[in-house]
């Protein structure tokens, strides 16, 4: 796991903390340890996506001019791989 997905997983962490607020028995079929996780576990998602979304949005600002559609998936997989630091 490289630096930016610690960070993320900081960040959700800390957004669960912030806005779950704590509460004894269940809601909505949930303790509050298991909303925290939910909670938690969305907003990593959102992160992640979020993250994904900017790495493609560089892609098109770095091709300013019209490229294969094959081109522009491979660039943006090998950005994503670069960015999170995924190994084949």
């Amino acid at each position: 796991m490289n630096e930016r997905i610690r960070e993320l997983v900081e960040q959700a962490d800390e957004y669960a903390e912030q806005t779950v607020h704590y509460y004894q028995g269940q809601f909505d079929g949930l303790t509050w340890e298991g909303k925290i996780k939910q909670t938690r576990d969305k907003k990593f998602a959102e992160l992640i996506v979020r993250e994904c979304m900017a790495c493609s949005t560089w892609v098109g600002k770095v091709n300013n001019y019209a490229i294969e559609p094959v081109h522009t998936a491979h660039t943006i997989n090998q950005r994503m791989k670069e960015h999170f630091g995924v190994e084949e």
